[in-house]
């Protein structure tokens, strides 16, 4: 697994390593066991599985989500008490965070323009993920690697899971899927560096109306987004959406770097 840590570093892939470091008493593991976890949730070894190893699995993608960059943490767990195994032992994990990049990106929508933009994200160094209510255009994405594909009924649901630091864009199948994702964004102020939504001033118009009539006063969001540039094939919008995400990301970590 050391070879495997060192290849996956030397090729700048995001991912954690949690190492069972020491045991007390019972523990479904010996020290030094490891487990890889990348951040679309898929891992590579074992700590022993069960509840301890879902822990380290939960822990692993809430530190590749941070909001700020967390590169080492050591905890000590009780197995029983903390998240109760019936053997009373005691378990230290040490989770070591490698190529972690802060640029998180969420697209709602797996149509046809998000089939085409998010083959040019992952070319990108960012952390992507795809948000549909439809199967059928996520299986599309089964082909990219380390992309977090959510199959979601009620798309706004994810809102709560969106680290505050992410870039959101907005192309369901249409305004009526998009309003709600708007509305639960808009309505509880959340401010992320970039929110766009696909689509022309008269759809803009017909959302603003919409969200004025559930109570939202605010509309700080991107409609028509992308740069003005290229013709209206998916490949070309692509491009252009692109082109806006950077001048924002370049933006925003500027920002960052001076607080």
């Amino acid at each position: 697994m050391i070879q495997e840590i060192s290849r996956l570093d030397s090729e700048g892939i995001c991912f954690c390593v949690a190492t069972l470091v020491d045991t007390k008493g019972s523990a479904p593991q010996d020290r030094g066991a490891r487990i890889i976890v990348f951040p679309d949730g898929k891992f590579e070894g074992t700590i022993g599985g069960g509840k301890l190893e879902n822990f380290t699995l939960k822990r692993s993608l809430e530190l590749l989500s941070l909001d700020e960059v967390k590169n080492v943490e050591y905890c000590s767990v009780n197995l029983q008490k903390d998240i109760g195994m019936t053997c009373g032992g005691v378990a230290s994990i040490y989770f070591e965070v490698f190529n972690r990049n802060p640029w998180n990106i969420t697209v709602f929508g797996a149509g046809h323009v998000s089939q085409s933009l998010c083959r040019f994200l992952v070319k990108l160094n960012c952390n992507l993920t795809i948000v549909d209510n439809r199967k059928e255009w996520l299986d599309r994405f089964d082909d990219l690697d380390g992309v977090k594909v959510i199959h979601l009924e009620n798309m706004s649901d994810h809102v709560k899971s969106i680290p505050c630091n992410s870039f959101v864009v907005l192309m369901t199948m249409g305004h009526s899927k998009d309003v709600p994702i708007l509305n639960e964004i808009l309505s509880q102020e959340i401010k992320y560096p970039y929110l766009g939504v696909i689509g022309s001033i008269a759809k803009r118009n017909s959302m603003e109306k919409e969200l004025r009539e559930k109570g939202v006063e605010n509309f700080d969001f991107i409609c028509p987004l992308g740069a003005n540039i290229g013709d209206n094939s998916p490949p070309e919008i692509s491009i252009s959406i692109i082109a806006q995400l950077l001048e924002y990301k370049d933006n925003f970590f500027k920002t960052q770097k001076r607080k």
